[in-house]
């Protein structure tokens, strides 16, 4: 295999290439790109061949028209292989190939591999050889080892690991990562239809899928995956402002709720006491679902099929711990009832209970479908996921305990 440094040939220093490289691996795209747009073309290059490739066409695609055109003339070979990287989806291992290189014929000699990495080792970084057939498909891998110790007549075809392990560019990163967990490759080969048209190293899909663990948390409450600690507030503005907006309009829906039962709450003014209890807890029970869920997703343990007993779970485990928690929670409302000398305090008691278990119930199925059904649309699973979750679970418990203190207590 093979790791590709500078196809293209050095053009700037190498510590201040090092530093801009990282500096901009900090920033969303357009700052970055902003910030690139500042350099000459030959830094811009150094940059974005140094830069992980899912970067590097963030970055390319930011900068302005001219400037483009203008890198893209001066590094052609990884121009083309980042033409063909866009071709591929967002979060598919197409994304982060780099070029091949030290791809051979197998009809090629030892003496003959040799001699050419001598040339190559100038440029890039050489881990294994690629050993391709006249249209391209791949047919073995080469390490070092063996070309040390075959002999400079013997072809590579001899000597060549056949039916190596590759990925397909197609293939989505989570799926990647399950099949090469246990490989530690320092890079891999990437065919489409058997032919080979990119490498991937190894250190980058760890990274990319990082990046995507990372960025969960905050996608779960609106906050993009391309802000940084380094974005500025005009940015992150601009970024977090439409779902806090979108937070707003889904509290408006709870208000609702409780506004529907204003005459319940002014004879029972109790009730205001456990209102944010019953949110908090099922808010607290739908978020579990929802992690594991999420967990599930990004680590490819959920298999096709598998969604129903993931739902059948979250709703058991929801309606279990939902009456553990409404025991607790109907004591606590008996004690403060009795303590205001409400002769239904009993009554209350077992409407807080109810309540509880059937929030908590809702809750666990909430923080499953809510993940599957973003994703059935096509959209990431943890987008803005929390938020409609804590509407759900909001419309929930103060409906229903509500409603059942409406229908039982007065």
């Amino acid at each position: 295999m093979a790791e590709e440094d500078r196809p293209d040939g050095p053009a700037a220093d190498g510590d201040a290439v090092n530093e801009l490289s990282a500096e901009v691996s900090q920033q969303a795209p357009d700052e970055g790109a902003e910030r690139l747009a500042e350099e000459s073309t030959e830094t811009i290059v150094e940059v974005l061949q140094q830069v992980n490739p899912s970067t590097a066409q963030d970055l390319l695609a930011s900068l302005p028209e001219e400037r483009q055109q203008d890198v893209l003339a001066a590094a052609p070979e990884s121009s083309r292989q980042w033409a063909l990287n866009q071709t591929f989806p967002e979060g598919s291992v197409g994304r982060l190939m780099d070029p091949p290189i030290g791809v051979f014929s197998p009809d090629m000699t030892v003496g003959e591999v040799v001699e050419e990495l001598r040339e190559l080792v100038k440029g890039a970084f050489i881990t294994y050889g690629y050993v391709v057939d006249a249209q391209g498909l791949l047919t073995g891998v080469v390490v070092m080892r063996d070309l040390l110790f075959a002999g400079r007549a013997q072809r590579l075809s001899d000597i060549m690991l056949r039916d190596p392990f590759s990925l397909t560019p197609q293939m989505p990163l989570r799926d990647a990562m399950r099949l090469v967990l246990n490989r530690h490759y320092p890079v891999y080969p990437v065919c489409d239809g058997g032919r080979l048209v990119g490498l991937v190293r190894g250190g980058v899909l760890f990274q990319e899928q990082a990046i995507e663990i990372s960025a969960q948390p905050g996608a779960m409450v609106g906050v993009e995956k391309e802000e940084r600690l380094s974005t500025p507030w005009p940015t992150s503005l601009k970024y977090r402002h439409p779902w806090l907006q979108l937070n707003l309009l889904t509290a408006f829906v709870a208000a609702g709720v409780v506004g529907a039962f204003q005459k319940t709450i002014d004879e029972l003014v109790v009730l205001a006491v456990f209102l944010p209890v019953l949110a908090g807890q099922s808010g607290n029970t739908g978020c579990q679902a929802l992690a594991v869920a999420l967990r599930g997703m990004t680590l490819g343990e959920l298999r096709p099929g598998r969604e129903r007993a993931l739902v059948m779970k979250e709703g058991l485990l929801g309606l279990l711990n939902g009456t553990l928690v409404g025991v607790t929670a109907g004591i606590g409302m008996f004690v403060v009832a009795r303590a205001q000398g409400n002769p239904k305090a009993l009554l209350l008691a077992v409407v807080v209970m109810l309540a509880m278990i059937g929030s908590c119930v809702v809750s666990g199925l909430s923080g499953a479908l809510i993940p599957l059904t973003l994703k059935k649309l096509g959209a990431d699973p943890a987008t803005a996921s929390s938020i409609f979750l804590t509407t759900a679970t909001d419309v929930a418990s103060m409906g229903l305990f509500l409603s059942l203190a409406t229908i039982l207590v007065l």
